[in-house]
């Protein structure tokens, strides 16, 4: 068994918030601020560069990357961290290409995060070989996985709808023809049960400010399968990513193992935070954490269609098709959000209508979740949204 949830004494949630959206930015963990603080003041302060031995710096990235492989059944030694998530598509889909010399296709799907397709697209034009890039459906990606793809890159849970791909099938499917997998965890990481070992993917990327509450900027994560790792030809041949760095020899010689995918010099600040993060995690049973999102988001669905007939449901109604996030469609949903915002309950909003909530059972319970539902009813019922302020669109929604 492992330990209660919700865990509220380790997250500093503000007063009179109900937070919503640790799918998108997840909240500080106490001990956060102290580790960064002593990190600049102690460590890079007082021990300056002798830090990067004193005070463990160099070896920060791997045992991160060691703790994140525990959330997604990953080995250790097989999770690399730093860099951002985009760099880490475009170094697995660069090296998953590599695998098929003879195929040109790279399939994904239409709800696809677009920075991933984006990655596709770029390292497409950079190749000039003919590549090209296929975005089915979600639901007709399994029939278009054929042996003209090279690589099917997917994100397991969809950011806007929450809708979720089946692991294993698809990678299975994915195997049957010869493709490569690729699964970007963005929203899957500390959100669902993971098996990355036993879905026998050759790749998954992801991010860590989301559901792992690492902070805005957070280092991303690769995972590249054990037994194909010291074959791989990394695209981004960096510095820290070579056997000998401090060897400084003038060519390249890709180190051992997963530490290959490494590139530029490892986020000290954002990676000593995100370690402190990680302890929140510590004795926490991933299939009792995603037994209790369910519920949560079970009891939201169900308080929210009762109380707003407005609103519909934008995410599979099957809990067991979804990921930790239950999304409404709204024609004002915008609007709407930043009056439900204003009022203490922070989702986020989607382009065209979508209305995002976000379930961390770490630091939420049934009664934040009937509480949020009385707010939203309140907001949708008068219609507070048609308030001019509302109406104006912040960069960032």
């Amino acid at each position: 068994m492992g330990v209660n949830l919700p865990r509220k004494e380790l997250f500093d949630v503000p007063e009179g918030v109900i937070y919503l959206d640790g799918n998108s930015l997840g909240v500080l963990p106490k001990g956060a601020a102290e580790r960064a603080q002593k990190t600049i003041t102690e460590e890079w302060g007082r021990q300056l560069i002798k830090a990067w031995n004193a005070a463990g710096w160099m070896a920060l990235p791997q045992d991160v990357g060691d703790r994140i492989a525990d959330l997604i059944g990953a080995p250790a030694g097989s999770v690399a961290t730093g860099d951002t998530l985009s760099i880490k598509v475009y170094q697995a889909l660069a090296a998953a290409l590599k695998k098929r010399p003879d195929r040109k296709v790279i399939l994904s799907d239409n709800g696809n995060f677009p920075s991933d397709l984006y990655m596709a697209e770029g390292l497409i034009k950079t190749l000039d070989q003919g590549y090209e890039l296929r975005t089915p459906a979600p639901e007709d990606v399994a029939e278009a996985i054929t042996e003209e793809v090279a690589v099917v890159m997917l994100t397991q849970v969809d950011y806007r709808s929450g809708r979720m791909h089946d692991m294993d099938a698809i990678t299975k499917r994915a195997h049957e023809v010869g493709a490569v997998m690729i699964w970007d965890l963005a929203h899957s990481a500390g959100a669902v049960q993971v098996d990355m070992a036993g879905s026998k993917a050759e790749f998954a990327v992801g991010c860590t400010y989301k559901y792992l509450n690492g902070g805005p900027g957070a280092p991303a994560f690769i995972y590249v399968r054990p037994d194909i790792v010291d074959n791989i030809e990394p695209a981004l041949s960096g510095w820290l990513g070579h056997d000998a760095p401090f060897a400084m020899e003038l060519n390249y010689r890709p180190a051992s193992a997963t530490e290959r995918m490494r590139v530029g010099t490892p986020p000290i600040l954002q990676l000593g935070v995100l370690q402190e993060a990680l302890k929140a995690w510590d004795g926490v049973d991933m299939a009792e954490l995603r037994a209790a999102s369910q519920r949560l988001s079970d009891l939201f669905i169900k308080e929210v269609e009762a109380r707003c007939p407005m609103l519909t449901l934008a995410s599979p109604r099957d809990a067991n098709a979804r990921g930790s996030q239950v999304s409404f469609a709204f024609e004002h949903g915008y609007a709407a959000m930043q009056a439900i915002i204003d009022r203490g309950v922070i989702g986020d909003f989607r382009a065209p209508n979508i209305m995002r909530f976000g379930f961390t059972p770490l630091y939420l319970d049934d009664m934040d979740i009937v509480a949020a539902a009385e707010i939203i009813e309140d907001v949708m019922t008068n219609e507070h949204w048609h308030a001019e302020k509302y109406n104006v669109r912040s960069r960032v929604t």
